[in-house]
């Protein structure tokens, strides 16, 4: 969970827009000098389209990266709540069903002119209600931990951020077959995704088609092996999921998707434990901050076959 008001929050920086920031501003001058809101004044209801240009600037009062069509993209695959005080989004948070046993949530803001009455919690709380049974996995910041523990979550890893701007990585000394990934195999790449993430994600594989672009690892027989996917994102690009049976070959796949992106701001988001972490440093992809992987439930199995090296998004997974 985030607040917009606290300094040093943010991760990843971005310049926001000055009328937005003004605006954000004077609402929180104004409250912060006016009356006391109720609880009972404040209004939980479905995050809407026309809500998003208002999460944005929420995102942007945090210095989160996000673009508004990133907003869009997170939207369109997923299900979100607002607060809303007269009438004015003051808090979002979305969750991300993935088939009936597992969902993702982040995206979790509220304007720091409200914090302090656990309107976090009524955000996190209906978007567990609305998962149901599902297990429910997230990335919390340190300001999230303790309300996540109180609700049943336990730590099972540490998502790491990598950026910078793009510089030659050097990939594994080793032949593998990388080209860029076509429409034929979106369906391979879609199974070879449910075998490594446990839980069917044919809707992000399907919206990422249509905005990223891929690079594919193929086997002897010529079939999918692993894959990763390039799209904008934030300041410039972000490169997962990335799909691999080991580092060497994960490594690989991101050195090809990095391919054509020199000069450009690059984002990973791994695992702690991927192994990656050194090697994407030595190419000028500095850590910036860490998550905690957290999961309220059963994590997914997974196969032999391959495993997730990077994320879509630290919310999407």
């Amino acid at each position: 969970m985030a607040t917009p008001a606290r300094a040093g929050r943010a991760i990843d920086p971005v310049s926001p827009g000055l009328g937005r920031t003004k605006a954000f501003g004077a609402r929180r001058s104004r409250q912060n000098h006016g009356d006391v809101v109720t609880t009972s004044e404040i209004q939980i209801s479905a995050l809407g389209v026309d809500d998003l240009e208002d999460a944005h600037g929420l995102s942007m009062a945090l210095n989160w990266p996000y673009r508004l069509a990133d907003w869009a993209f997170a939207h369109a695959l997923g299900e979100g709540l607002a607060l809303r005080h007269d009438g004015r989004l003051i808090g979002t948070g979305m969750r991300w069903n993935y088939g009936p046993d597992f969902a993702t949530v982040g995206m979790i803001i509220v304007d720091g002119a409200y914090r302090g009455q656990r309107l976090g919690s009524r955000i996190v709380d209906g978007l567990l209600a609305g998962a149901g049974d599902r297990s429910v996995i997230l990335n919390a910041t340190l300001d999230g931990l303790e309300l996540y523990r109180r609700r049943g979550f336990e730590g099972f890893d540490v998502t790491n951020q990598h950026q910078g701007i793009a510089g030659p990585l050097t990939a594994p000394d080793r032949a593998y077959r990388l080209e860029p990934a076509t429409d034929t195999d979106w369906p391979a790449m879609t199974k070879l995704d449910k075998s490594a993430a446990g839980m069917p994600r044919a809707r992000l594989l399907d919206a990422l088609a249509k905005v990223g672009r891929a690079s594919v690892l193929r086997g002897e027989d010529g079939g999918v092996r692993g894959y990763a996917v390039c799209r904008e994102f934030g300041r410039g690009h972000v490169i997962g999921p990335v799909i691999a049976p080991n580092f060497e070959e994960a490594a690989a796949l991101i050195a090809h998707a990095m391919a054509g992106l020199a000069g450009r701001f690059v984002r990973v988001n791994t695992s702690a434990r991927s192994g990656l972490g050194e090697w994407l440093e030595a190419g000028g992809l500095v850590r910036v901050g860490s998550e905690e992987a957290m999961v309220r439930g059963s994590l997914p199995r997974i196969s032999s076959q391959a495993c997730i090296f990077a994320l879509c998004s630290n919310s999407l997974g």
